[in-house]
């Protein structure tokens, strides 16, 4: 049988009143997309070649900065740093400042560079902190090595999101999305397994189990960063894809449709347009407030289950189950997502797990109820994936989407790095005034998703266009354009 070859689709007419090219094969823009068979097969090319780099990428990140949860039942790594539980919690924050600091410089460099290059140096510095952290033998140099940590991990998200956004039709990044955060949640499955198996390896001279953590990690992440240098796809084109010349002429089609055209220049007029919307600020509280939780969590789950009262090594294989938990929210949210057409009412619907979640972590003082609502209080991992499929299907413009991503990562951060301050010591086990702050902040979560769903659907009403249109977001020249200037942009709530 022949291979089908791509055709250029017909043409439509735009609300315009111009000729246009139209990017999916019906002649209604009405009707549901449907690819090509020649997109197809171009699109599971992406998939295969360019997917499997950000999964393992954000999976190792996730690894990396959850091995302080991982070694916190070990007995020797308090005793040989010198350390207190309150100190401990300091450490999960050290590593957001980093994050933090990182977030303008990398906003900056990400769009200056090309990204293989730019992430490969990085993962191979990286993996050289973490690595260090082995020789660790009191809290500041554990924090300066936590800092340093989080500045570089920094760099993993907002890279991989933007790869993304380049690469996949709006339609079709909710699932994407999805697919890298579950990489998170897969992480949390295997993380409990390795601690587990962590805690049985033997102490070789002056190197114990904890110290043996940080040393397997590093390596494994250094040597990430050769691989990445030279092998990861970063753009549509990339030689690593070997492109045929028809699917050359599809991925410029799908360019227009996800409205994201790499330049390495920096157009400062999308950074004002991003600082006069009030949708910018939104997606930063949302990130932050969701966040609060994420990083208390994150740093102190293993701690919540040993105060239920489980040996350490049964809370290791306990923290399982929220992996599983956040697996199941992630995948179901993403796929109703992509099938509804709907993401901002699905992340109302994972954060009111979250919620449920958080009130029995307050209102329970003990038992397996309890550990329910630790389970169910990881919603807030898809919550927050969908607020970035939000951002990544609603912003065009290069430097703009750069910019929104960017804001909302300074926000996630400073949401990290405060939570685990709101767990302290001497409030253990039920820590009342943290688990009452997380309580509030899914609330108000809920209700700025709801305003963002009314600012998206009055824009759409405003420039009389429908959601589920297939009117391409770029039907004329590909042009680095932002939202609000293409009057053919339709926002997707």
């Amino acid at each position: 049988m022949m291979e089908e070859k791509y055709q250029k689709p017909s043409s439509f007419t735009s609300k315009d009143g111009q000729e246009h090219i139209e990017t999916f094969s019906t002649t209604s823009k009405d009707a549901p997309f449907v690819p090509s068979k020649a997109e197809q097969k171009l699109v599971k090319k992406l998939n295969w070649s360019f997917m499997p780099f950000v999964c393992v990428l954000i999976f190792v990140q996730f690894l990396d900065k959850t091995i302080l949860s991982i070694i916190s039942v070990l007995p020797d790594f308090f005793h040989d740093t010198g350390i207190s539980k309150d100190q401990y919690g300091w450490l999960g924050s050290f590593f957001y400042l980093g994050f933090l600091c990182m977030q303008l410089p990398n906003n900056y460099l990400m769009q200056k560079f090309t990204i293989s290059k730019y992430i490969g140096v990085i993962l191979v510095i990286w993996g050289g902190s973490l690595l260090s952290m082995a020789w660790a033998t009191n809290f500041s140099q554990l924090a300066a090595l936590r800092f340093l940590l989080g500045f570089f991990e920094a760099t993993s998200y907002p890279c991989m999101f933007l790869l993304i956004a380049t690469m996949y039709r709006r339609a079709e990044q909710v699932v994407w999305f999805g697919v890298l955060f579950m990489s998170n949640s897969v992480a949390m499955i295997l993380g409990g397994l390795i601690g587990a198996g962590i805690m049985k390896l033997p102490t070789v001279g002056a190197i114990s189990p904890w110290k043996w953590a940080f040393i397997i990690f590093g390596s494994i992440t250094t040597a990430m960063g050769f691989l990445y240098f030279i092998f990861l796809p970063d753009r549509p084109t990339s030689r690593w894809f070997r492109l045929t010349e028809d699917e050359k002429a599809i991925v410029e089609e799908r360019s227009r449709d996800n409205a994201v055209i790499p330049t390495l220049k920096v157009n400062y007029d999308h950074i004002r347009e991003a600082l006069g919307e009030p949708r910018l600020y939104v997606y930063c509280l949302i990130a932050l407030l969701i966040e609060l939780q994420n990083g208390a969590l994150t740093i102190f789950q293993t701690l919540i289950i040993s105060d239920l009262g489980y040996n350490s090594f049964d809370a290791m294989l306990l923290t399982i189950p929220s992996g599983v938990v956040s697996l199941i929210l992630m995948y179901g949210s993403t796929q109703i997502s992509k099938s509804k057409g709907e993401i901002i009412w699905v992340a109302i619907v994972t954060c009111g797990f979250s919620l449920v979640g958080l009130i029995l972590l307050l209102a329970i003082p003990t038992g397996g109820a309890k550990l329910l609502g630790l389970y169910f209080s990881w919603g807030c991992t898809p919550t927050y994936t969908l607020m970035q499929a939000s951002i990544s299907s609603n912003v065009s413009g290069y430097t703009k989407k750069i910019f929104y991503t960017s804001g909302s990562l300074i926000f996630y951060t400073i949401g990290n790095f405060i939570g685990p301050l709101l767990l302290r010591e001497n409030d253990a086990p039920r820590y009342f005034m943290g688990m009452s702050v997380y309580v509030a902040a899914n609330v108000v979560t809920i209700l700025l998703f709801l305003y963002l769903r009314f600012s998206y659907t009055q824009a759409n009403k405003k420039r009389h266009l429908d959601k589920n249109t297939n009117i391409v977001a770029l039907p004329g020249d590909l042009e680095d354009i932002t939202d609000a200037q293409n009057q053919n942009f339709v926002y997707r709530t």
